[in-house]
């Protein structure tokens, strides 16, 4: 009677006796902290310099397009190679260029072009390095435990986006931030904070490719033998045959569409809107921390009650996903009337819950249903909406904030995505999407 609850543990139990999860869990939750600083800072700095939305949509624009353009190519070059060597390489990068942002930032020297082209760099490392770190585990994990693992893995990237930001508002509170600019062409001075937190990520960089260096792939991941097509074939051919499989998958097509719609109208938006949002209330930069910090948080509530309730669905897994979006609309609509911290901490908790319990169903749904063979670029097409088609939305958000108010665009994002949601839910197939698995997925 008490078999069932009993297997994670064990599973647990040999992650923590696993030298190579110890180093890559440990390099991991190194450089998501690191990251967190620089998602705060690198708005905050913009802002600072120019107190301008379209420069700082611009910025944003700049990190996503070489991400957006790449990562599909990322995820093929992958498959065809090591994602530690491909790792390797984009950590090196990413230290070299976060280390010279915080200098320029500690000297007095960074100007607005200097951030544009650090920006673009640092959006064409990322579009390697997202493929690489997120096809890691299968070629470090035996098969037995790739769930836990995932779980684990997860689960510190949630800590680390509600301590993070946290800990980055913090610094640049107490070490400065620079006195806030008009004149897009000056460089940015006394933001010592700034700079603290942009060579704190870039050690992050820096200590978990050290960690990564103590990972031993399993020789026969080195192989990929589930792929051997996919090794021989060209990198923009293998790119088609991933593209190609999405679309014959009907209900992995219409997912996809709709995240895309979810994505411009929610997640791009708040890569604008929530730092200029900050700059309105008492607390500065604090703000932006705490409220970055409270959606972090959310979503780890979210995340664990998904956790211990994986069949918790209202109906189907689309009707479910549908009516939480809906949920998330009205909570979106009003964030732009705040005027205290802890009110639009409350709204992006809200929200972060919901979008953390539909995470986890999401990324078990994408990898029950998709063939092994084509894992990395599934998941690669799946981290380009976010990662890549959000920020294009960020930098035309950046722009449409020169002619309407805060409130109108929180208003106007809010309520179409709940237009959306229930012109999907009345309309489409996607409220039939359930939980099954893909005829091929297993084979």
């Amino acid at each position: 009677m008490s078999r069932p609850p009993r297997p994670p543990n064990p599973d647990r139990a040999a992650l923590m006796r696993d030298k190579n999860f110890v180093w890559l869990m440990a390099g991991a939750i190194i450089s998501m902290l690191g990251d967190q600083f620089t998602l705060v800072a690198l708005p905050w700095l913009v802002l600072r310099m120019t107190g301008d939305t379209l420069v700082l949509g611009t910025v944003l624009g700049l990190m996503s397009l070489p991400r957006a353009a790449f990562i599909l190519i990322g995820g093929a070059v992958v498959d065809r190679y090591s994602p530690k060597k491909v790792l390797m390489v984009t950590k090196y990068i990413n230290t070299a260029l976060l280390a010279a942002l915080a200098v320029l930032v500690l000297a007095g020297g960074l100007t607005l072009w200097t951030v544009y082209a650090l920006a673009f760099a640092i959006g064409l490392a990322t579009a390697f390095s997202i493929p690489s770190a997120t096809s890691m585990l299968p070629h470090v994990m035996p098969p037995a435990h790739l769930s836990a693992a995932n779980g684990v893995m997860m689960g510190l990237r949630q800590l680390s986006m509600f301590l993070g930001p946290l800990l980055a508002g913090l610094l640049i509170v107490l070490f400065g931030d620079g006195p806030s600019g008009s004149a897009t062409e000056g460089a940015v001075t006394d933001a010592t904070g700034l700079g603290m937190a942009f060579g704190f990520d870039a050690l992050s960089f820096l200590l978990s490719t050290w960690t990564l260096a103590q990972v031993r792939l399993h020789s026969r991941a080195t192989a990929n033998p589930g792929a051997p097509a996919s090794a021989s074939q060209a990198v923009f051919a293998a790119v088609g045959a991933g593209l190609r499989h999405v679309w014959n998958d009907r209900d992995m097509r219409l997912c996809f569409i709709y995240w895309s719609v979810v994505a411009v109208l929610i997640t791009g938006p708040v890569q604008i809107a929530v730092p200029v949002l900050a700059t309105t209330l008492n607390l500065g930069a604090a703000a932006l921390g705490i409220l970055l910090g409270a959606h972090g948080a959310g979503t780890l509530v979210g995340m664990a009650v998904s956790g211990a309730k994986p069949g918790m669905r209202l109906g189907t897994l689309g009707m479910t996903m549908l009516v939480i979006d809906v949920v998330v609309g009205l909570l979106f609509m009003p964030m732009g009337l705040i005027h205290a911290t802890w009110q639009g901490a409350a709204l992006l908790g809200a929200i972060g819950v919901l979008g953390g319990f539909m995470q986890v169903s999401i990324f078990t749904w994408l990898q029950r249903r998709t063939p092994p063979a084509l894992m990395g670029r599934v998941m690669g097409m799946f981290m380009f909406i976010f990662l890549g088609l959000a920020p294009l939305s960020g930098a035309v958000t950046g722009w449409i904030l020169r002619s309407i108010t805060l409130p109108q665009l929180f208003a106007g994002s809010g309520g179409l995505l709940v237009c959306i949601a229930l012109l999907a839910m009345v309309a489409s197939p996607v409220r039939q999407v359930t939980d099954g698995l893909h005829p091929l997925a297993g084979r």
